[in-house]
């Protein structure tokens, strides 16, 4: 049987994109869980894997302002001080590079973020909702001139109007940002709409030599289908976490990434090793993946924290009353 071929795709099941980058984000978007409180046993663990795995990209975790975030509250990796990465890290002696994440409005990153020649870390990726655009220009501006590589996650897109949207676009593309990521902060999408997006995405920065990215969450159950479906179009830095961990429904899971890019570089055993071995342990511990309240947030398009707190109180399997009353908000 003979089938055309997608001209917008740009490449086949049978071939792989060397230029395509894979960023772990386990321990940044899994941080949101439990406040950052992970063992150095657990990184380590993760940052071992990522290397043995091939990864192009670890993200350790944030840099958190400690004026907004008190210390007491949270572990080492809402801030990703110096020390405690290379406590983990030593000098990276691999060729992954390691980013932390800088939300608008939540990091003193002219003081926080040190020059580059002072930092074991590679990338700053700046996080921002529509109407921080003014300070995310200024942050990816201040990192570039220290000497890292950056990026700019544009947050809750599904909330975005249209014209905003270019807008946004228009101003980072301006920015001597790297990547300029769309994120599915509420797992809302459906893959025509990630095609619509990337295709929005692309389009912008045609000529620029910036590139796209996308980084999903998996209300729906859709974080993998959708980082599918933005690869193909073009989107090549691409956000995942060992087994799908992240906040509430989580993200796109690493070893069903990995196993479908066809790039020999990447290597799904060490993946398997480590959820074995340190994260199925976790189980009652801590919890992320779908659940029936998260796919109520992310068909309503809202934020999950609704669910977080409704999965943590004292009726966490009541999804009628749940829906009823994230209903009546609508």
């Amino acid at each position: 049987m003979e089938h055309e071929k997608d001209d917008k795709a740009k490449g086949s099941w049978l071939t792989y994109r060397p230029e395509i980058k894979v960023h772990d984000c386990t321990v940044r978007d899994g941080g949101l869980i439990n406040n950052h409180h992970f063992e150095d046993g657990f990184v380590k663990a993760v940052y071992d894997t990522c290397v043995a795995a091939g990864l192009d990209y670890m993200e350790l975790g944030y840099k958190a302002s400690k004026r907004i975030f008190a210390p007491a509250d949270f572990g080492d990796w809402k801030y990703c001080d110096e020390d405690n990465i290379r406590r983990i890290v030593g000098d990276n002696p691999s060729p992954m590079k390691l980013s932390v994440m800088a939300d608008a409005e939540r990091t003193d990153y002219h003081e926080d973020i040190l020059p580059k020649d002072q930092s074991i870390i590679d990338c700053v990726r700046v996080a921002t909702y529509i109407h921080q655009i003014p300070v995310a220009v200024d942050m990816i501006q201040d990192a570039h001139e220290k000497g890292y590589e950056t990026t700019c996650n544009l947050m809750a897109l599904s909330l975005i109007h249209d014209n905003d949207l270019m807008e946004a676009l228009d101003l980072l593309i301006q920015t001597p940002v790297g990547a300029i990521y769309l994120v599915d902060s509420y797992g809302a999408f459906y893959s025509e709409q990630i095609r619509d997006y990337t295709a929005t995405f692309l389009k912008a920065v045609e000529g620029t030599g910036k590139l796209i990215g996308i980084h999903a969450h998996n209300n729906q159950m859709l974080a993998y289908a959708n980082t599918i479906e933005a690869l193909i179009l073009g989107a090549n830095r691409l956000d995942a976490t060992i087994n799908g961990m992240g906040r509430g429904a989580g993200n796109c899971p690493l070893e069903l990434l990995i196993a479908f890019l066809k790039n020999p570089k990447f290597r799904l055993r060490p993946v398997l090793q480590c959820i074995q071995d340190h994260f199925l342990p976790l189980d009652g511990e801590m919890e992320w993946g779908y659940r029936v309240p998260y796919m109520l947030t992310g068909l309503l398009n809202q934020h999950p924290r609704a669910a977080i707190a409704m999965r943590g109180g004292d009726a966490p399997d009541d999804y009628v009353a749940f829906y009823d009353e994230l209903s009546e908000k609508e």
